[in-house]
Protein backbone atom coordinates (compact mmCIF):
# COMPACT_ATOMS: atom_id res chain seq x y z
CA UNK A 1 0.00 0.00 0.00
CA UNK A 2 0.79 3.36 -1.00
CA UNK A 3 1.55 5.79 2.08
CA UNK A 4 1.21 9.56 1.21
CA UNK A 5 4.19 11.89 2.15
CA UNK A 6 3.65 13.61 5.47
CA UNK A 7 4.91 16.86 4.49
CA UNK A 8 2.11 17.15 1.84
CA UNK A 9 -0.32 15.68 4.25
CA UNK A 10 0.35 18.28 6.91
CA UNK A 11 0.04 21.04 4.39
CA UNK A 12 -3.33 19.62 3.16
CA UNK A 13 -4.11 19.17 6.90
CA UNK A 14 -3.27 23.34 7.44
CA UNK A 15 -5.10 24.37 4.31
CA UNK A 16 -8.61 22.27 5.28
CA UNK A 17 -8.34 24.00 8.61
CA UNK A 18 -7.48 27.16 7.18
CA UNK A 19 -10.34 27.16 4.87
CA UNK A 20 -13.05 25.81 7.37
CA UNK A 21 -11.36 28.97 9.72
CA UNK A 22 -12.49 31.82 6.62
CA UNK A 23 -15.75 29.83 5.72
CA UNK A 24 -16.64 30.05 9.21
CA UNK A 25 -15.72 33.59 8.98
CA UNK A 26 -17.39 34.70 6.24
CA UNK A 27 -19.14 32.25 3.71
CA UNK A 28 -17.43 32.62 0.41
CA UNK A 29 -18.53 30.49 -2.78
CA UNK A 30 -14.42 30.44 -4.09
CA UNK A 31 -13.60 29.50 -0.27
CA UNK A 32 -16.06 26.75 -0.30
CA UNK A 33 -14.99 25.36 -3.59
CA UNK A 34 -11.58 25.29 -2.42
CA UNK A 35 -12.54 23.60 0.69
CA UNK A 36 -14.17 21.43 -1.16
CA UNK A 37 -11.78 20.53 -3.36
CA UNK A 38 -8.81 20.32 -0.46
CA UNK A 39 -11.93 17.92 1.45
CA UNK A 40 -12.34 15.68 -1.87
CA UNK A 41 -8.10 15.14 -2.17
CA UNK A 42 -7.48 14.60 1.57
CA UNK A 43 -10.19 11.88 1.87
CA UNK A 44 -8.48 10.26 -1.59
CA UNK A 45 -4.88 10.70 -0.07
CA UNK A 46 -5.96 8.96 3.24
CA UNK A 47 -8.14 6.23 1.42
CA UNK A 48 -11.63 7.31 2.80
CA UNK A 49 -14.88 9.30 1.50
CA UNK A 50 -15.35 11.16 5.23
CA UNK A 51 -13.37 14.32 6.27
CA UNK A 52 -13.60 12.66 10.04
CA UNK A 53 -11.98 9.41 9.15
CA UNK A 54 -9.44 11.53 6.81
CA UNK A 55 -7.85 13.65 9.15
CA UNK A 56 -8.21 10.44 12.11
CA UNK A 57 -5.74 8.54 9.45
CA UNK A 58 -3.72 12.41 8.86
CA UNK A 59 -3.09 12.72 12.31
CA UNK A 60 -1.93 8.86 12.74
CA UNK A 61 0.06 9.32 9.94
CA UNK A 62 2.08 12.60 11.20
CA UNK A 63 2.51 10.11 14.83
CA UNK A 64 4.08 7.22 13.11
CA UNK A 65 6.32 9.98 11.20
CA UNK A 66 7.09 11.60 14.51
CA UNK A 67 4.92 14.42 13.31
CA UNK A 68 3.14 17.05 15.29
CA UNK A 69 -0.81 15.40 16.18
CA UNK A 70 -0.89 15.18 20.02
CA UNK A 71 -0.42 12.31 22.79
CA UNK A 72 -2.00 12.24 26.08
CA UNK A 73 1.32 13.55 27.52
CA UNK A 74 1.99 16.18 25.32
CA UNK A 75 1.08 19.62 26.76
CA UNK A 76 3.88 21.19 24.80
CA UNK A 77 2.48 24.58 22.83
CA UNK A 78 0.83 24.39 19.56
CA UNK A 79 2.59 21.54 18.17
CA UNK A 80 0.12 19.28 20.78
CA UNK A 81 -3.20 20.58 19.43
CA UNK A 82 -5.15 17.92 17.32
CA UNK A 83 -7.69 19.60 14.02
CA UNK A 84 -10.79 19.28 14.75
CA UNK A 85 -13.23 19.24 12.57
Amino acid sequence: MLVPDPKVVRKLLTRYASLRIAQAEREREATARELEDVTYTLCVMMATTDIHEAVARADALLLAAGGTASTPTDRGGEDGLQLAV
